[in-house]
């Protein structure tokens, strides 16, 4: 009897042990995964956060932008987007709604609701800053953002990080990961490649 209880016991540490370590491994495995999802989130555009932007918008652009008279991409076409600025956008094939010549630029603020500081937006316009001077600005020059891209954004201060003048386009598109976004704003010329 003892010999059968002793039996028994050992049986069950090692089944304890066994389901113990099995599920040391499933959560290191999901670490892992998680991990390496942040880092492919974050490669291109490092500090960057759009969990809060609005993929979407109203088709609304300033009345000062300039239509671009000859884009790569004309409106009406088609081209693949090459940028990962958010989820599921590499690889989209997007519809083009809008192309305009201005300046871009990349710019660092503190949202107007608190929160961590996004470094490194893509995309604000010169047409989106608070009574600019004349385009382009100087990286570290200060300006206020008039844009709504994302939650917090629209009255924020924010530093100029770069600065090109180049064709930006607002697009149409499904994600790869299945949401229909339109009127997207935006979409550098570099960002944009033929469709095959």
């Amino acid at each position: 009897m003892r010999k059968k209880l002793m039996i028994g016991l050992g049986s069950l540490v090692i089944v304890i042990t066994l389901s113990a370590c099995a599920g040391d491994e499933e959560e290191t495995t999901t670490k892992t995964t998680t991990h390496e999802n942040m880092d492919m989130k974050t490669e291109e555009n490092k500090g960057m956060d759009h969990s809060n932007m609005d993929m979407s918008g109203s088709g609304e652009v300033p009345t000062s932008l300039k239509v671009a008279e000859n884009p790569t991409f004309e409106v009406g076409s088609q081209a693949i987007i090459e940028t990962d600025h958010m989820e599921g956008m590499k690889g989209a094939e997007a519809t083009i709604v809008g192309a305009y010549d201005t300046t871009v630029y990349t710019v660092s603020y503190t949202p107007t609701t608190g929160g961590e500081r996004v470094e490194n937006h893509k995309w604000v316009i010169h047409e989106e800053l608070g009574e600019p001077q004349y385009a382009p600005l100087e990286p570290g020059s200060e300006v206020v953002l008039i844009a709504g891209h994302m939650e917090g954004m629209e009255g924020a201060t924010a530093e100029i990080d770069s600065a090109e003048e180049t064709t930006v386009y607002m697009v149409d598109f499904t994600s790869t990961t299945g949401d229909k976004v339109t009127n997207h704003k935006w979409v550098t010329e570099s960002e944009l490649s033929p469709t095959k």
